[in-house]
């Protein structure tokens, strides 16, 4: 077997710098930057909710969140791709003032023409309510410790 039979097509970088660029536009609350790299016909799930359906459908869910967020992070964890599919393990932070919430996702994209098709997130919804206590806890304890 040669030393590259294994590797990973060019066209996955693509894809792959494609997520990137999307979570990193998210990051930043750049909705515009986000939604330019989204299909018009894209299907946004986080599983267990409803799916929007199309750009602008999920658009509306994105403006949401510098209305409803001070931060949001994508640290990621691993990042696999495989022509247009890419899969995402990473911690989604979510910052409201002093809370942080910090919680485990995986996600699938797909990826076609550079414009992200489908957009799926898979977490848990009792680790990520641990998560949101934790975070506040968190902030009370840190507004406790600087009382004098």
């Amino acid at each position: 077997m040669s030393e590259n039979a294994g590797a990973t097509p060019a066209t996955d970088t693509t894809s792959a710098d494609t997520v990137r660029a999307f979570l990193a536009a998210l990051e930043r609350f750049d909705i515009d930057a986000a939604g330019a790299l989204l299909d018009p016909d894209v299907v946004y799930e986080n599983v267990s909710l409803p799916a929007a359906h199309g750009r602008a459908a999920t658009l509306r869910l994105l403006r949401s969140m510098p209305r409803a967020l001070s931060g949001f992070e994508a640290q990621m964890h691993r990042l696999a791709a495989t022509g247009p599919v890419v899969l995402t393990e990473r911690t989604d932070v979510l910052v409201v003032g002093r809370v942080r919430v910090a919680f485990w996702v995986c996600g699938t994209f797909e990826v076609h023409g550079g414009r992200i098709t489908l957009w799926r997130d898979y977490f848990d919804w009792a680790a990520t309510t641990g998560a949101l206590f934790s975070g506040v806890a968190r902030a009370i304890g840190s507004l406790v410790r600087r009382r004098p």
